[in-house]
């Protein structure tokens, strides 16, 4: 799973951060404005996850919802985004 935290360093990035970092989720942190405004971001923080893109509230809800035990690189987990908000499956 690719995952690619996007921030600026402000408030919610550092909640977004923590979090990952509490649920041991592995990420790149991208701190560059020009990729972010180079994909069409207008804010930040935002979630990559294997190409799907999510604002703080969607990211909060896929971290929420994440669970290590059955997700690692040998498992075929599965992602399903509708209108901005992912889950895992």
């Amino acid at each position: 799973m690719n995952i690619t935290l996007y921030s600026t360093g402000c408030p919610k990035c550092g909640v977004l951060k923590t979090k990952l970092d509490q649920k041991n989720i592995a990420y790149t942190l991208c701190e560059d404005i020009d990729v972010m405004q180079a994909k069409g971001m207008m804010e930040a923080p935002a979630l990559e996850v294997d190409g799907n893109l999510m604002n703080f509230v969607s990211a909060v809800k896929w971290v929420n919802e994440y669970d290590n035990s059955q997700a690692s690189e040998d498992d075929n987990v599965e992602m399903h985004c509708e209108n901005g908000a992912c889950s895992l499956y």
